[in-house]
């Protein structure tokens, strides 16, 4: 069964994800650093409400965004419509599965971000989203995507509630509260996170809590390496943050820059 129907529950709500995730843009500049570099459409894969694909058009770039989710995507759209009113580019965006896409044309960069390689579960995922990035850049196109590291603290969490960080919900008012439980599962290499999240009692609105579940695959440095090298892409650079800190031990996400070879040489 695909990666998806694990995570799916995750990313029902959209708006709420927005209000969790759409603040965050660390990797912006550093997308837009290589964005210069190319000509043609960017892709971004598993592209979501547009958190990166937006700005990365509002500032010039031809893009196109693919994802699996239709909710994800029609929340996307509308940002989009309001966002680029009165821009001269406008996004593509396509429901399609990133571990076999197809697009009539190819590009010089393709990008997922936000973490979303652990997404793909099984070594038949990682291949295919691998196989279906080479197919669709161009010899010597970059390939960017970050991952969390894995480290002991990382992987090793306490199977029991955690509390992770709080905010205020725009569209009710509430004050939400957001707890973790987590298991890692280490023959499969998959870490499974149980989110809470508990809406306070207000005038207008009573307590909720509510209860969603998502599955992310952990992959080593050296075995990253060597599956890159397999589907055709060089490892320009490995860093652990998007300011071009090198990676090192305590390290907590691992960012790729990759490189398309002009020749594919799988390893025996």
């Amino acid at each position: 069964m695909h990666s998806t129907y694990y995570n799916s529950e995750e990313y029902d709500q959209p708006q709420l994800y927005d209000e969790e995730n759409g603040s965050y843009t660390e990797d912006i500049a550093f997308l837009r650093q290589l964005a210069e570099q190319v000509q043609g459409p960017i892709i971004d894969l598993a592209c979501g409400t547009g958190r990166a694909t937006i700005p990365l058009a509002r500032a010039g770039y031809p893009m196109i965004g693919i994802d699996i989710h239709q909710g994800m995507l029609d929340q996307a759209k509308a940002k989009s419509a309001v966002l680029l009113k009165n821009h001269h580019h406008s996004i593509q965006w396509l429901e399609q599965d990133c571990t076999s896409f197809q697009l009539d044309q190819r590009s010089d960069f393709i990008f997922t971000v936000g973490n979303s390689f652990q997404h793909f579960l099984t070594n038949e995922e990682q291949d295919g989203l691998l196989h279906s990035v080479n197919h669709h850049l161009n010899p010597g196109g970059w390939f960017v995507f970050n991952t969390r590291f894995p480290s002991a603290e990382e992987l090793l969490q306490p199977e029991t509630e955690e509390y992770w960080r709080s905010y205020k919900d725009t569209i009710t008012g509430q004050q939400v509260d957001v707890y973790t439980i987590s298991q890692y599962d280490p023959l499969e290499q998959i870490q499974h996170y149980q989110t809470i999240r508990r809406f306070r009692e207000t005038i207008d609105h009573s307590a909720d809590e509510r209860t969603t579940h998502i599955y992310l695959r952990y992959v080593y440095p050296q075995e990253m390496k060597r599956m890159l090298r397999s589907h055709g892409f060089e490892v320009v650079n490995c860093y652990e943050d998007w300011r071009k800190t090198p990676l090192c031990p305590t390290s907590e996400q691992m960012i790729y820059v990759c490189k398309k070879n002009k020749c594919v040489c799988r390893e025996g």
